[in-house]
């Protein structure tokens, strides 16, 4: 059975990645920090619904934390699916934004994409087959007002991508992004009304994080053997 981590994988999109990674018979590892309890009812769930998972927590900000528990879940063996997801924001327009603000923000989107990957890197091309996908935003394909930290943060994970995929493409391992819109969650629907989101997506609704998901899992699988090195947008056509 595959392995696949999934960081952040107890939000709102995390959690319905982990979902649909477990239906393709991976074995989910599902990532979480702050919220180690989230981590344990998700990881729960997978199993009553006949899945395979564990939970591992660690500050993806702290690379030598995060470096032990890498490979620490590498003494079971090689994790050939790696869907960084976890990610924070905090918004604030720039001339009023804190160096704290800026760099939290890029620590977790940019610097946790290296810190979770890096070393599961050698181990995955030694079986000449993986997948990496990092979630990322719309705010980093064309940028929000207040939101030049995370903007930047995802803008960096587009060039990481890019860059990773041409190193490791001749290895039988993708690298991809996917970078949602507005997605139905907790925080959209405390910060947008239905009119505003009507107003702003040409599909007249926010989507669902199982749309998210599907992509997620359709690039986790054998038939995106050939597809590597591209952002993917699902936003109801907001760009």
């Amino acid at each position: 059975m595959k392995r696949a981590l999934v960081t952040g994988g107890n939000s709102s999109i995390g959690t319905a990645i982990c979902r649909e990674l477990a239906s393709m018979n991976f074995h989910v590892i599902v990532h979480g920090h702050r919220h180690q309890e989230a981590v344990q009812e998700v990881t729960g769930m997978l199993e009553k619904s006949g899945g395979s998972a564990e939970a591992v927590c660690c500050d993806l900000t702290d690379g030598a934390a995060t470096e032990h528990t890498m490979n620490t879940l590498l003494e079971k063996g090689a994790i050939q699916v790696i869907v960084h997801n976890a990610g924070i924001y905090h918004d604030a327009p720039m001339a009023g934004m804190t160096a704290q603000q800026w760099h939290n923000v890029i620590d977790v989107s940019l610097h946790g994409f290296f810190h979770a990957t890096q070393p599961l890197l050698l181990p995955m091309i030694r079986t000449r087959w993986g997948r990496i996908i990092a979630i990322s935003s719309l705010s980093g394909i064309i940028g929000h007002r207040g939101q030049t930290n995370y903007s930047a943060a995802k803008s960096g994970l587009h060039g990481a991508v890019r860059s990773l995929a041409t190193e490791v493409a001749s290895r039988g391992i993708t690298v991809n992004v996917v970078a949602p819109g507005l997605i139905d969650s907790p925080a959209t629907e405390s910060t947008f009304t239905v009119e505003q989101i009507q107003s702003m997506v040409p599909m007249k609704r926010a989507g669902q994080p199982e749309e998210v998901a599907s992509v997620v899992g359709f690039l986790a699988s054998d038939k995106a053997s050939y597809l590597s090195g591209q952002i993917i947008g699902v936003n109801g056509a907001m760009a």
